[in-house]
């Protein structure tokens, strides 16, 4: 089936979700958790044939971690749908609304994109997050995940299209994209008119390519070069722990942090544990001269190195003199997701705050902290960096634009 023929019956099913019950869209959600548990034995053994192809094929440690699924994960994975059953439905949620002197009834409601392209890589999880968080707002999605998660999100679509079915909700509601051929995301990055939003997640060419070559409006979710910076006043043990947590709780998410920048003034406090914390947790670190000098493990570090979000053990500290420095530090190499400073103090923490120009900013906080789940919105379907409709962690009222109700009683103008 060609990609335009999906995006029509996408069209259709959008039509049925738009103005069907929460109580039918939460029934659809269960049923699809109890059908991904109920099939995880079918799940697993197509994602093993995954990750055997993708070791032979030289997947990264980082990628095959992202692909990965075991017995946690699925039950996770349909946890993360039961969640989102119990949050409130955005659909025709009143945004605002008033009374107009001539008597007329104002309301801005909240309702559906209609059909959600979403274009990611080799995270399965995505398929089964995407597919509740549209479902859950009324929107038909269109999934086009990567070929490495080519047998998963095969097993997962087919799981998750005969629970809605059950529940009689359009099984089309979900459809997944043929990802053996480059040419279904051209269709689905032209499908103009048929397509309402497209989301890419995964990596910077991947965003990119999508960002300048879709006619499709797209919500921009960006790549993760976060930073943590320790400030002068920062608590040396409390910088150690968030900056460690932030680089190794999880290696292969966009909100890990890839760069460190220190502050002079606590350089000689806080490098020593912070490098042999890193050292233990096997991170190899790239530095400036100053850090080098606590460290003969410290690799030279280029402006490539403070460039990149390694999505591994791997990261980029630099000695700077002052909060300026830092914030231009920020600006030059960040990305727009996620930035951190370390400090015990107040005005150094605001100014920080002020001048960072990112999604999320956090305070004596690691950067994890930056997700939907985390924020309590449930599950996300994905980080917006950019600026316009959406912006950081987006949850449900994310995947909804809004229309205006307009109620009288003759009026005439």
């Amino acid at each position: 089936m060609s990609v335009v023929e999906q995006a029509r019956r996408a069209r259709t099913a959008a039509a049925e979700l738009a103005v069907a019950t929460r109580s039918g869209k939460d029934a659809a959600l269960h049923a699809m958790a109890d059908a991904l548990v109920a099939r995880t034995a079918e799940i697993l053994a197509a994602n093993s044939a995954d990750l055997t192809a993708g070791r032979a094929g030289g997947l990264s440690t980082a990628i095959l971690d992202r692909l990965a699924l075991d017995p946690g994960r699925v039950a996770g994975i349909a946890e993360a749908l039961r969640q989102m059953a119990a949050l409130p439905d955005p659909v025709g949620e009143v945004v605002r609304g008033s009374t107009l002197p001539n008597g007329l009834q104002l309301r801005q409601i909240r309702v559906p994109f209609g059909v959600v392209g979403i274009v990611y890589e080799a995270r399965p999880n995505v398929t089964v997050d995407a597919a509740g968080i549209c479902l859950k707002s009324g929107n038909a999605v269109l999934l086009r995940g990567s070929s490495s998660a080519a047998r998963s999100n095969a097993a997962l679509v087919s799981v998750l299209r005969d629970a809605v079915a059950d529940t009689g909700l359009p099984a089309d509601s979900v459809q997944l994209l043929d990802a053996t051929t480059r040419d279904s995301v051209k269709e689905l990055m032209r499908a103009r008119g048929l397509v309402d939003v497209l989301i890419p997640r995964g990596g910077a060419e991947l965003i990119r390519t999508v960002v300048e070559e879709s006619t499709v409006p797209v919500i921009e979710t960006g790549v993760g070069n976060c930073h943590v910076y320790v400030d002068a006043a920062a608590d040396v043990e409390k910088a150690v722990a968030i900056t460690l947590n932030a680089k190794t709780q999880r290696l292969s998410t966009c909100n890990t942090a890839e760069s460190l920048l220190v502050h002079t003034a606590v350089a000689d406090a806080y490098l020593p544990p912070a490098l042999a914390a890193f050292a233990a947790a096997g991170v190899t670190v790239h530095g400036c001269p100053q850090v080098a000098r606590h460290s003969t493990a410290v690799l030279p570090a280029t402006d490539e190195d403070y460039a990149t979000e390694y999505l591994a053990a791997e990261i980029s500290v630099a000695v700077v003199e002052s909060l300026d420095a830092a914030v231009a530090h920020i600006q030059r190499y960040g990305t727009g997701h996620t930035e951190a400073i370390v400090t015990d103090s107040q005005s150094a923490a605001r100014e920080f705050v002020a001048r960072v120009d990112a999604a999320a900013v956090m305070v004596n906080a690691s950067t994890r902290f930056t997700d939907g789940g985390e924020f309590g919105f449930g599950a996300e379907i994905g980080i917006s960096t950019q600026k316009l409709h959406a912006r950081g962690p987006m949850g449900l009222p994310e995947l909804t634009s809004t229309k205006y109700v307009v109620t009288g009683d003759g009026q005439l103008r």
